[in-house]
């Protein structure tokens, strides 16, 4: 992803019906599919209680950044390696206990070394002995 142009504003903040408003930005952005290699531009827009004093343009994008990092090593991977989304969990407390055993088995691959999720749970499928050494038993 290459930012091409950020624009902040306190200039809404009196008309957004939206608490604690510090400013708002927008972000225009280029975005290639690593799949595909194509790309296309995007425009994203964000309301931050974060005055211009307390987060310059460059921090909002660091923040941004960091939600990204966030999203892709994580959500990314409870959706597609775990296909969270295809669950047919949908009754009780059964959604929030697999999406916690979700998270944990992600935490104890991370805390482990592992950075490809995907490729230490296929491992750990035909050799559950080095699931249960990586959670001490």
């Amino acid at each position: 992803m290459e930012i091409r142009r950020i624009w902040t504003s306190t200039d809404l903040n009196g008309y957004l019906a939206f608490p604690f408003v510090g400013q708002v930005a927008c972000i225009e952005r280029e975005v290639q599919y690593i799949k595909t290699g194509q790309t296309h531009g995007e425009t994203v827009y964000l309301v931050s209680s974060l005055s211009p004093e307390k987060a310059s343009p460059q921090r909002l994008l660091s923040i941004v950044r960091n939600h990204w990092t966030i999203e892709n090593q994580d959500h990314y991977v409870r959706d597609v390696t775990f296909g969270e989304d295809h669950s047919q969990i949908r009754t009780r407390s059964g959604p929030r206990v697999m999406a916690t055993l979700r998270k944990f088995a992600i935490s104890v691959l991370r805390l482990s070394g592992h950075t490809n999720i995907a490729k230490a749970t296929r491992g750990m499928a035909s050799k559950p002995h080095l699931a249960l050494a990586a959670i001490g038993l």
